[in-house]
């Protein structure tokens, strides 16, 4: 599954407090750059979509795939995954409050294509949202994705 194989351990955080949508994409940016994955550049670019382009990252209920358009912040593919504490608000009529805050840094236009249609798939999964909402580790969200919706 593209997610797992993009996701590291490093980049995934569970019960992060975050005040608003802001602090929300600055959190799974950091951890982009944190995993060598992107430079803090690109956390600015994907506040800066949302705040031109309006809350459309904000996919399904609950979720959030921040990103930008490829550029050179970008160092390699990769995702950071944020669970957070109390859900935030990105504005959004029909989907909000976000309680998961997934980042996704790509190369090109492909790589963003490949691991949407990842996403889609979990997205598509109640139950294993559910398990992944419930997660109390990195290792337990890696644990989930990988095994792609048996929770156990």
């Amino acid at each position: 599954m593209a997610l797992a194989e993009h996701l590291v351990e490093d980049a995934i955080a569970v019960g992060v407090t975050a005040s608003d949508w802001r602090d929300a994409v600055r959190r799974s940016g950091a951890l982009l750059a944190a995993t060598g994955v992107a430079t803090d550049e690109y956390t600015d670019e994907m506040i800066a979509t949302v705040e031109k382009l309006g809350p459309y990252i904000v996919l399904a209920p609950g979720i959030a795939l921040a990103h930008a358009r490829p550029s050179p912040a970008v160092l390699r593919p990769g995702l950071s995954w944020i669970q957070l504490a109390e859900p935030v608000e990105f504005g959004h009529d029909k989907n909000d409050p976000v309680w998961l805050v997934v980042a996704l840094a790509a190369l090109d236009h492909d790589g963003h294509i490949a691991l949407m249609s990842s996403l889609a798939a979990v997205l598509g999964n109640t139950p294993l949202l559910a398990a992944l909402r419930d997660a109390d580790s990195p290792a337990r969200v890696l644990d989930l994705l990988a095994t792609e919706g048996s929770p156990s």
